[in-house]
Parts: structure tokens; C-alpha cells; sequence
């Protein structure tokens, strides 16, 4: 296990902890399954995630199956870092490509121009295609009422659909990945961390990020409260200014409905202090596909969704 090194012990031993656990819980889907994959957008958590996985098998090669729900709308850093970091380690990438589902009318685009929502039916595709039975995610519980009302395996049905009402439980750190045929198991290692929990373990394990995570000046315009970038998905509209502004992205996703905070913090040290006195999650700050009802996260996983 890596030796630790930030500043205060209980950090410290907290960061030891939460390791421990997901590797425990990475190992165990390694296994217990066939045919696992990595949700792998290129954002923080999934990072985290994967940088976790390797330490679980370490020194022996990846035995998963990296996966990219691509909406098309995402921003370039990032989908350069991901095919760099796929590279680099010589990994399996599977990307599906919303814009092919789109194409060919098993999808229609959607009056707001978001394509988050989108992603649920090209994973469902991919997970039957390619025979996945479980499903490594970054998802944590901090980040949405619908994420923390989730275990750490959550067995999806035929449809991928989630029930909260058939939730397992999980005493002693015994997870149940058992399911019939054509259902499939997610998984969360990362369910107990927190933003700042990820942010600490970042500095710590110096692990790789597109650049957006940091403070960098870019085009944005204000729409809804959110800052938000010109891109393949638009730009202004009318009574929208461009603006030149310092800004970073808190999470990673559908340029459309992500939006940048104004951020002078340019390293992880300085990310972890802003973090530190923030009262808003990163989803409620800045994915306006959140903002849909109170329960947008929720009925998007019961369809299917991450």
C-alpha cells in the first residue's frame, strides 16, 4: 500500500482506509465476474477509479475492459487525455458513440440539444453486445440523493433497469454479485469518498487529469447561472455575451449542460482548499441535466442510467 504523505494524520488514515476498500472491492469483482468493464469518461472519479483498479492487480496487466459512453459533445482535453491515458497503459477501450445511435434512428436528438440523457441506450446496446456481467463506476454518494441510496453492487434487471426496493444488503463488507441471465452488476468503489476525498488522494498519488480541472482561461457565456462554453453543441444565443473568463470544471461531462465555476485554484492544493468551504456539490453546481426535477438522477436510473 502507498505510503501517505499529506499534512494531517486523520487524512491520512482516512485516504488509507478508503483505498483499502476499494481495491478490496475491485478485487472482488475481478473474482466474481467474467466479462467486467470500467465506466471510463476521462473525468476525476473515473480516474481515481482506474488508478485504484491498477493498484488492485498491480504488477500484472488491467483485466478490464476500459468503456466510453460518447456523447460527442464533450470537450476535446478531455477525450485527448482519455485516448492518452488508454495508451499509455494499453488498454481495452470500447467507445460508443451516441452520434452513431443518433445516425441510424435508434435515437433522436433531444429539443434542448442535451445528450446526457442520451447515453442510457447506447450503454444497455454495448453492455448486451459486448457480454459485460459487471460494471465498474465512479460514482459516489455525496454527489446525488439517487447515487446515495444505491449499494456498492447493484444488480440491474434484463432491461438495466435499477429497483431500489431489491436492494441487497451489504453487512460486513459481504457483497452479493449474483444475477440471472441477462441481468448485470454495477458497481461503485468509490461510494464512501467525497469530493474532497478524491481531491486529497489526487495530490497524494499524483494521478493524471485533463487540464480543464485546473484554472485556465476560456470563452464562456452565461446561461441559467451556469458557465458554459461554446462548442459542437452551440454557442451564445441572443442576450448571451461571450466572455473571456478564468474558470475550471468541477466534473466532467455533456458539453451542453456542464458548466465552469470561476476558479483561480491551479493545482490540487489549492482545488482542495476552494472544495473545502464549498456548500455545493459539483453535479448541483454545474450539470444543468440535474436541474431537469428534483428527481432527474433517480428516474434516469431506473432506465438504465449510470
Amino acid at each position: 500500500m502507498t505510503t501517505f504523505a499529506p499534512s494531517d494524520a486523520t487524512t491520512t488514515s482516512a485516504l488509507r482506509e478508503l483505498e483499502a476498500e476499494s481495491i478490496q472491492i475491485i478485487r472482488e469483482v475481478i473474482a466474481e465476474f467474467d466479462r467486467p468493464a470500467l465506466l471510463f469518461s476521462g473525468g476525476k472519479d473515473s480516474a481515481v477509479l482506474l488508478h485504484l483498479a491498477r493498484k488492485a492487480v498491480a504488477p500484472a496487466p488491467l483485466p478490464i475492459t476500459l468503456l466510453h459512453i460518447d456523447t460527442g459533445h464533450n470537450l476535446p482535453e478531455v477525450i485527448a487525455f482519455r485516448d492518452q491515458v488508454v495508451a499509455d497503459g494499453e488498454h481495452r477501450l470500447v467507445v460508443a458513440n451516441v452520434e452513431d445511435w443518433l445516425a441510424d434512428g435508434r435515437l433522436t436528438e433531444r429539443p434542448d440539444g442535451t445528450r446526457n440523457p442520451l447515453q442510457t441506450v447506447p450503454l444497455l446496446d454495448t453492455i448486451a453486445e459486448q457480454k459485460f456481467d459487471a460494471l465498474l463506476g465512479g460514482a459516489r454518494r455525496d454527489e446525488d440523493r439517487a447515487r446515495a441510496k444505491e449499494r456498492i453492487f447493484s444488480v440491474r434487471d434484463a432491461f438495466g433497469g435499477w429497483d431500489p426496493r431489491r436492494q441487497r444488503p451489504e453487512l460486513w463488507d459481504i457483497y452479493n454479485g449474483r444475477h440471472a441471465p441477462g441481468e448485470h452488476t454495477r458497481v461503485f468503489p468509490i461510494s464512501n469518498w467525497t469530493e474532497l476525498d478524491i481531491w486529497h488522494y489526487i495530490a497524494v498519488e499524483d494521478v493524471a487529469l485533463p487540464s480543464i480541472y485546473f484554472a485556465h482561461e476560456r470563452d464562456v457565456f452565461l446561461r441559467d447561472g451556469m458557465l458554459l462554453t461554446p462548442g459542437p453543441w452551440g454557442g451564445p444565443r441572443d442576450g448571451e455575451a461571450l466572455q473571456r473568463r478564468t474558470v475550471r470544471y468541477r466534473t466532467v461531462g455533456d458539453g451542453s449542460c456542464t458548466g465552469a465555476v470561476e476558479s483561480d485554484a491551479a493545482t490540487s492544493d489549492q482545488i482542495i482548499a476552494e472544495v473545502s468551504v464549498s456548500t455545493l456539490t459539483e453535479r448541483g453546481a454545474t450539470r444543468a441535466d440535474d436541474r431537469l426535477s428534483e428527481a432527474a438522477m433517480e428516474d434516469r436510473k431506473r432506465e438504465g442510467y449510470f
